[in-house]
């Protein structure tokens, strides 16, 4: 098994061929997934060693003091947090070793097409069709909250192959080339004035049959994995004691006394009390995640971030007053990443409404807890037996 001792020396190897102050960015993270030291945990020649998933930090602590680059997991958290995940459990060695590589250097970027205008909590009754054609599929549909389409190169795609049988069984995935002919996106303007959302129209988009992850109709269990590790990824995020949110509003409240009230005191007291308890509840889930993949743990943590985001920012905004309705920029933009920490207290109040939406709605999460962690009864289910045709829409 890796040690830490031979990740400090392969690391210093590295470092010693490639120096980063002479080395170009691109060609540093090229050699670094080469060494495997991308991320340790995965297999040889994949970007890793097979090590233990906690060494990655000794790897990057080094790079790190080094001046090393990085991969801007920011600008490609779907490629990282969904899309690769999900290729690693179920694509074929040639599929792993096209995508993986420029996906981890940030050379290519990932957009998610799952969710549908009349599919979005209820994502098993998509009705996007892809329809086999010799080697290929032939997919018709459209797409919407696809965040970063309009940079992607490539989307996971999840479509109905079989209408006959019920919603959750007729389905396959796919990797889709949003270079493709037939792949058109549209901006979608948000209430932040920006267009980081996009709807995606498939309009005979011919996608072969080599593209596809796991078998036929039985796409829904594939995507069980992306959907897994996408709350991972954006509630579990490792962030600092008072990282995030909440150290944006506590800085605020050290640096201006004078907007202090007794209330707001309480109020943020009790919000930087639950924002450590769920950073500490982040470290135990990314220590089970080591073990293992993710489970449904990971729908409270994006349960909780999102809840966490939206009252830390209204008490940002209201502790700021007058100030706090201001607003930097209404200029319609494309961003390739959402900052919150970076931008003003609007931004984060306005952006923050969409955390409990994006990634499974907060109502979703909590049947998943429910059922799959706390083991509850089921929800009645009238359309578990139904075929997919056969639904009212």
């Amino acid at each position: 098994m890796t040690t830490a001792a031979e990740l400090h020396r392969r690391t210093r190897e590295l470092l010693a061929a490639h120096p980063p102050a002479d080395t170009d960015r691109l060609d540093f993270l090229r050699a670094r997934f080469d060494a495997g030291l991308a991320w340790v945990h995965y297999p040889e020649g994949l970007g890793g060693l097979a090590a233990p998933r906690a060494l990655q930090a000794v790897v990057d602590a080094e790079l790190e003091a080094a001046g090393a680059p990085g991969n801007d997991p920011r600008r490609i958290g779907i490629g990282l947090g969904m899309a690769a995940p999900t290729v690693l459990q179920y694509g074929t060695e040639e599929q792993k070793r096209r995508l993986l590589r420029p996906l981890w250097t940030g050379e290519e970027v990932w957009c998610q097409l799952f969710s549908e205008p009349g599919a979005g909590s209820d994502l098993a009754a998509l009705g996007t069709r892809a329809v086999r054609d010799g080697d290929d599929w032939v997919v018709n549909g459209q797409k919407v909250w696809t965040s970063s389409a309009h940079l992607a190169r490539w989307a996971i795609l999840i479509a109905r192959t079989d209408p006959d049988v019920p919603k959750h069984r007729g389905i396959t995935y796919f990797v889709c080339d949003m270079s493709d002919p037939g792949v058109e996106v549209r901006p979608l303007r948000q209430i932040t004035g920006e267009a980081e959302f996009n709807e995606v129209f498939l309009t005979d988009v011919r996608i072969p049959d080599s593209r596809r992850l796991g078998e036929v109709g039985d796409g829904w269990r594939v995507a069980q994995t992306t959907l897994n590790n996408e709350r991972v990824a954006i509630g579990g995020t490792p962030v600092p004691r008072e990282g995030g949110m909440i150290g944006k509003v506590a800085a605020t409240w050290r640096e201006r006394p004078g907007l202090r009230t007794h209330d707001t005191h309480q109020r943020l007291l009790g919000l930087w009390v639950e924002a450590e308890v769920a950073r500490l509840t982040g470290v135990r889930l990314r220590q089970q995640l080591a073990a293992g993949q993710p489970g449904p743990e990971g729908a409270g943590m994006k349960l909780t971030f999102a809840r966490l985001n939206q009252e830390i920012s209204g008490l940002e905004v209201e502790l700021l007053g007058e100030e706090g309705l201001l607003y930097d920029d209404w200029t319609m933009r494309r961003p390739e990443l959402v900052d919150f920490t970076g931008r003003d207290a609007g931004y984060r109040y306005l952006r923050s409404k969409g955390n409990s939406i994006e990634g499974g709605t907060s109502e979703v999460l909590l049947n998943i807890v429910a059922e799959r962690v706390l083991g509850l009864p089921a929800e009645p289910r009238t359309d578990k037996d139904v075929a997919w045709k056969d639904l009212a829409r």
